[in-house]
């Protein structure tokens, strides 16, 4: 998947959202005839904010997500989160995984996690 299309309800209230806390200003954003405004990570992955015709109707469980290099970044994030008022939905912060979920201007949920990689198995590797 490289791309995302959500309707908001405000586009430059959602664009500043998601370039100062998910890095979608890695590139210009453009803006197309139908009238959406697509934003760009580092990663090349597009988020499509169109403008919202009709109220906004959410799943409870519904979300979306971007990894983060290490269990630093995330627990950052939140710490930027927090101090700027944004409501988060929900944490995690163990070994094997951290999480921090928040709510952006619409109130969808928007998650950064970490998970270490894998380590090969001895089969994968050739050591037994």
């Amino acid at each position: 998947m490289d791309h995302l299309a959500i309707p908001v309800s405000d586009q430059e209230r959602s664009r500043r959202f998601y370039e100062t806390y998910f890095g979608f200003g890695a590139r210009p954003a453009r803006r197309y005839d139908d009238g959406v405004l697509m934003l760009y990570d580092a990663n090349g992955f597009a988020l499509a904010l169109g403008p919202a015709q009709e109220p906004i109707v959410r799943s409870s469980w519904m979300h979306f997500g971007v990894s983060l290099r290490d269990r630093d970044a995330v627990l950052a994030l939140r710490d930027r989160l927090v101090a700027d008022g944004v409501d988060l939905v929900e944490e995690w912060d163990e070994p094997a995984y951290v999480s921090v979920k928040c709510r952006d201007p619409d109130g969808y949920i928007v998650e950064a996690a970490w998970e270490p990689s894998p380590s090969p198995s001895p089969e994968a590797s050739g050591s037994r």
